[in-house]
């Protein structure tokens, strides 16, 4: 069992109390998530046994998900399923092994001598059990799934031979259905995140100025509160967060522009608790001009049908929907409301970082759908997700409201991670 303790208020945000306290509930969590969820994956893939080769300075990307973060010389870290069920097995360099052994992460830990490859114990030992699918890390779609260097291929298919060559396979399936699924205590975690990281938004759009006060400003401001409260970047430092009162931008930097009445703010913005799990939350705002108490009609349609947008999403978001079919509900409710052309997929998987492995919720406006977005949502899969409306600016330029929630897929449908924006921010 994961314990936390009660979090605080600091500053007038919500902090999980581990972010006050050392330690980080990491190394609990993925022990589970091997002892667990990893077997699945196995049978899931119809994969015998999945080998990571880590390495010091130039690592694997999941080398810390394997417990081979701290690696030194070449080792070889494999789980297979056999007749007596699921094992772990590493073949450490002797001088690393005991270290390695002491974490209690793997069923075994096999000292190789200096001046034996662990690589060719690890072949040895496939040979011996005469392991069918073999999955190692290669892929060209997933960058987590892609940490076998071209050396280390020529080492381990000239020290397998070519019969056990052939069992080859890559491990992007596998690291898929793996890394996609989130425990239940990870998804609360990413509930802290995303709670923080709205309640910054909302801090953020108070400071606004009208005619003096700029984008890069208010991002300043959110910056510096992410150092005082001890939490990191989501995604690159120099788009986090992404603060926008004028045409669209993408992904992007805050820049210098002054924020005037009738604009309309766009916050995109996450966090990184524990140095693990991330949030990507976006807030809209509308700068009242002189005279006005609420927006103008027009920019109410819009936001009321962004809004409507995502809630479709959301609804269509359950255990077997294909992620192209959520952005097809939100498309269908985009076309009705007369919304101009969005490129942007209406969700993707979030977790380990902003854009995780796991199904892509888009494909149903282009002509070009990736692999993921025919994939299936499951239970415990979580999503940052947009609700989408585009419109064209006097000046020609579009401007898209993408107000973006989170969401953990349940056994039944989808629950939102916090509560929804419901209305624009109105700044005087």
């Amino acid at each position: 069992m994961i314990r936390f303790v009660v979090g605080l208020m600091m500053m007038g945000v919500w902090l999980p109390a581990a972010m006050a306290a050392d330690g980080s509930p990491w190394p609990e969590i993925r022990n589970e998530r091997i002892a667990s969820l990893l077997p699945e994956a196995l049978k899931a893939t119809n994969t015998d046994l999945w080998m990571v080769i880590c390495r010091e300075n130039n690592n694997d990307p999941l080398a810390d998900h394997v417990g081979c973060e701290n690696a030194g010389s070449t080792a070889a870290f494999m789980f297979y399923v056999d007749d007596t069920g699921f094992h772990s097995l590493v073949f450490s360099p002797a001088g690393e092994a005991t270290a390695l052994d002491s974490l209690d992460i793997h069923d075994t830990v096999m000292p190789v001598p200096r001046g034996e490859s662990a690589v060719g114990k690890a072949a040895d030992f496939i040979r011996q059990k005469d392991f069918g699918s073999i999955a190692v890390n290669m892929s060209d779609n997933n960058a987590q799934a892609d940490g076998l260097s071209h050396t280390q291929w020529q080492t381990l298919t000239s020290l397998m031979g070519p019969d056990v060559n052939g069992r080859l396979k890559s491990s992007e399936e596998l690291v898929y259905e793996w890394l996609s699924i989130k425990l239940p205590a990870e998804v609360e975690i990413m509930r802290q995140a995303a709670e923080m990281t709205a309640a910054l938004e909302i801090e953020a759009y108070k400071q606004v100025v009208p005619g003096t006060s700029t984008d890069a400003d208010i991002a300043g401001f959110l910056k510096k509160r992410m150092q005082e409260l001890g939490v990191t970047d989501a995604w690159a430092p120099d788009q986090n967060p992404n603060v926008n009162s004028g045409p669209d931008r993408g992904h992007s930097n805050a820049t210098d522009k002054i924020i005037m009445p009738g604009d309309v703010i766009q916050i995109d913005f996450g966090i990184k608790l524990h140095n693990r799990w991330v949030s990507d939350i976006q807030r809209f705002a509308y700068v009242l001009k002189p005279g006005e108490t609420q927006a103008p009609d027009d920019i109410q349609y819009y936001w009321d049908s962004a809004r409507a947008g995502g809630y479709a999403a959301f609804q269509a978001m359950r255990p077997g929907v294909k992620g192209i079919e959520v952005d097809a509900a939100q498309s269908k409710l985009m076309e009705a409301a007369g919304s101009e052309y969005v490129p942007w997929s209406t969700g993707h998987p979030v977790g380990y970082v902003a854009h995780d492995t796991g199904p892509n919720l888009g494909g149903s406006r282009t002509q070009s759908v990736r692999p993921a977005a025919q994939k299936c949502l499951k239970a415990g899969m979580v999503f940052a997700f947009d609700g989408f409306h585009s419109w064209k600016r006097t000046d020609g330029t579009f401007k898209t409201i993408s107000v973006e929630e989170m969401a953990v897929i349940t056994e039944t449908g989808a629950e939102y991670l916090i509560p929804r924006q419901m209305d624009l921010v109105l700044i005087p």
